[in-house]
């Protein structure tokens, strides 16, 4: 699904939003139902290590955000959430660009309201791969989502 203006103004934001700027990390794609954003890490001096390949702070600080904004713009303004913890396993050098892609189901989303509205509360698990230029993949990230309704607020979705 191509790009809606909407979300190029979301990507425009989202890269010139100053920790993630600083991250090295590009967002190059947010597709118009907000279901799927793709990412794009540079090997270049400010992100580039010791050894010559991607720091893993940077790794982590490009796919930090993504689910949780991805969410709370679906879910909308009625809810809290906010990544609660990650991991990331690193399974190669990064001596090339990475490249990822954060995807979301429609299907996942009626289930964490549905969660949500049961139990006040809920934690999904989001897995997302950064690949280098020949697919491989350098760094294999689980990121912790918490949700939770705002209380006292009246649930609008955007």
């Amino acid at each position: 699904m191509p790009e809606s203006w909407k979300t190029r103004l979301l990507r425009w934001k989202f890269n010139f939003y100053p920790a993630y700027r600083r991250s090295g990390a590009r967002v190059t794609y947010i597709d118009a139902s907000l279901l799927e954003v793709r990412i794009r890490l540079p090997l270049n001096r400010a992100t580039r290590n010791l050894n010559g390949t991607i720091y893993g702070g940077s790794i982590y600080a490009a796919v930090d955000p993504l689910h949780a904004i991805m969410l709370v713009t679906r879910l909308g303004s009625g809810y809290q959430v906010w990544t609660k913890e990650a991991r990331v396993q690193f399974k190669r050098q990064g001596r090339t660009e990475l490249t990822a892609t954060a995807a979301l189901r429609e299907e996942e989303l009626h289930a964490v309201r549905a969660e949500i509205d049961a139990a006040g509360k809920a934690e999904r698990t989001y897995p997302i791969d950064l690949r280098d230029r020949e697919g491989h993949v350098c760094a294999s990230c689980e990121i912790l989502v918490h949700f939770r309704k705002r209380e006292g607020e009246e649930t609008r979705v955007l």
